[in-house]
């Protein structure tokens, strides 16, 4: 896994726990569970490419 998607997910983790923080705070908890609910779907469409790498190489070491 690279470095800079490391770096990423802790920079979508960080504004999603911000923003939720921010929403809750107006009152507005249905926002604050839909921010968190997008952050989440982003991040695992971020790692589904690493995802798929690694069972091709679990698939690859299994074939032998």
């Amino acid at each position: 896994m690279e470095v800079d998607l490391i770096f990423k997910i802790a920079a979508i983790g960080i504004i999603v726990a911000v923003m939720n923080q921010i929403l809750s705070k107006s009152d507005k908890g249905e926002y604050a569970m839909l921010i968190t609910l997008a952050g989440i779907i982003l991040v695992v469409v971020m790692l589904i490419p690493e995802i798929e790498e690694l069972f091709s190489k679990v698939r690859g070491i299994l074939d032998y």
